[in-house]
């Protein structure tokens, strides 16, 4: 196989004379197979336009000749759409607060660039990972600066399955709005309500975290870049300081700000700390449905069984017939791991140590799956179970027959006592509690089953007419 030498500062290794990647790279694949990932296509093509942003400063600036410049802009370019991105192979979770990642895609371009100039890859002296594509640049600002680039597209994504989410459960809502059920505390039956209503707490939920992301975007478009290692701008000139993050905020289309205190923004990422509490709120969010949904459909024989969820797979290698809540059990466990990562992230900017964090490759890696994982997650819990759920109306009415939640329906208009003796009733002859309201001259039919409509079930409060109104 053809080769290439390349030397560093430890030394000289060989490299397949096509890799786009080069001596550090190499060294970094062998230092760190910890994930066994490569790093997030989102922050790669982050890093592309990071990097496509500083080459045309530093074009406009006469930093970079043009010949160099055309090619180093269009690698960048090709990096910012995916073109390159089987190339960036460095662990996800490495040493150095990302430089390897950085150099990565430092050598990659330089090689690309090449390419496109006609020189052979390999060649530093034509156009260097370093003096080039690294010029005015540090890894302790192109790295996180990449990083809330890439969290701000993820954070679109997410927004608009979050908010797809919210509209399949109000569509829930209304088809539901007629069907009375038992309404439960802890477990036990309580009052009854409809399932139109336990449908739009889920919707209403989701619209208060879908607010809460919106607050995300100003947590995440301020970036240090230009801070160069410590925030000081150390090598970098101060035109381009002032230039760079304009030229970033072209790129994206975001309403990206440079740090006021760009030494503060280079050693703190408490701001992700805020980012990752606020995903972990919707994981909670979505774990409580989930439950619910599970409880809602169980039996279905023997179990609540008042709603019926799509139907995925088969169940049981066992037991024929068996059909699963697998959607809200995979999803359950995708909220799961995204609180998981918020308490990762949490730990590894805390440790955080005087003006950097060497721990941001696990930041990157835990924030950016968290906005994966929730949005796949808000995604298939709605194509594949909400939108497919149905109500049994029939088992939900025989509940609220039979349940003695319906009784406490009639207080407004027996008082609390009456209707304590009528549900002990039920309780000691087995019959069900519209049978023993109606037959035994508590109510009529009429009044029973006013009191248990979805109308009145759903009623804010009741007046002294209502109460008036029904007894024998």
């Amino acid at each position: 196989m053809n080769s290439r030498h390349e030397r560093d500062a430890l030394g000289e290794r060989d490299l397949p004379a096509e890799a786009l990647h080069g001596i550090h790279t190499l060294r970094a694949v062998e230092n760190f197979g910890l994930l066994g990932r490569p790093l997030h296509p989102g922050l790669v093509r982050a890093l592309g336009a990071v990097k496509l942003a500083a080459a045309r400063t530093n074009r406009a600036l006469g930093w970079l000749p043009a010949d160099i410049a055309d090619a180093v802009e269009r690698a960048c370019e090709e990096l910012a759409d995916g073109t390159l991105e089987p190339a960036v192979i460095v662990d996800a979770l490495q040493g150095g607060a990302g430089t390897s990642a950085n150099m990565n895609v430092n050598e990659v371009l330089a090689n690309r660039a090449l390419d496109l100039l006609g020189a052979p890859r390999g060649d530093y002296a034509r156009v260097s990972p370093t003096g080039h594509l690294n010029l005015h640049q540090s890894t302790n600002d192109v790295f996180p600066t990449a990083l809330r680039v890439a969290a701000l597209r993820e954070l679109g994504v997410l927004e608009a399955a979050v908010l797809l989410l919210q509209e399949a459960f109000q569509v829930k809502e209304r088809e539901f709005a007629h069907v009375v059920k038992v309404g439960r505390t802890e477990m036990q039956d309580a009052v009854l309500t409809t399932l139109g209503r336990e449908m739009s707490a889920y919707a209403e939920a989701l619209n208060r975290d879908r607010w809460r992301l919106a607050k995300c975007g100003e947590r995440l478009r301020v970036v240090n870049l230009g801070g160069t290692a410590i925030g000081t701008g150390l090598a970098a000139p101060r035109e381009y300081i002032f230039r760079v993050v304009d030229e970033l905020r072209a790129i994206t289309g975001f309403g990206l700000a440079r740090a006021e205190n760009l030494v503060e923004a280079t050693e703190n990422a408490d701001a992700l700390v805020e980012v990752s509490g606020l995903l972990k709120t919707l994981a909670s969010t979505l774990v409580k449905i989930c439950g619910d949904l599970r409880l809602l459909s169980s039996g279905p024989d023997a179990g609540f069984g008042e709603i019926r969820l799509p139907e995925r797979q088969a169940g049981s290698s066992i037991m024929p017939g068996k059909v699963n809540p697998v959607i809200p059990e995979a999803v359950t466990q995708a909220a799961l791991l995204a609180i998981g990562h918020d308490q990762a992230l949490t730990t590894a900017v805390a440790m955080g140590s005087l003006e950097l964090n060497p721990f941001l490759p696990l930041v990157a890696h835990c924030l950016l799956e968290s906005f994966d994982l929730l949005a796949r997650g808000c995604d298939i819990l709605r194509r594949h179970c909400v939108e497919g759920i149905e109500a049994d109306e029939a088992r939900c009415r025989r509940q609220v027959e039979n349940a003695t939640a319906a009784a406490t329906a009639l207080v407004p208009i027996l008082g609390y006592g009456r209707v304590g003796d009528l549900v002990a009733e039920a309780r000691r002859s087995g019959r069900a509690v519209r049978d023993v309201a109606v037959n035994d001259g508590y109510v009529t039919a009429a009044a029973f089953d006013e009191a248990t409509s979805a109308e009145a079930v759903c009623r804010l409060g009741f007046t002294r007419r209502m109460a008036e109104g029904g007894g024998r």
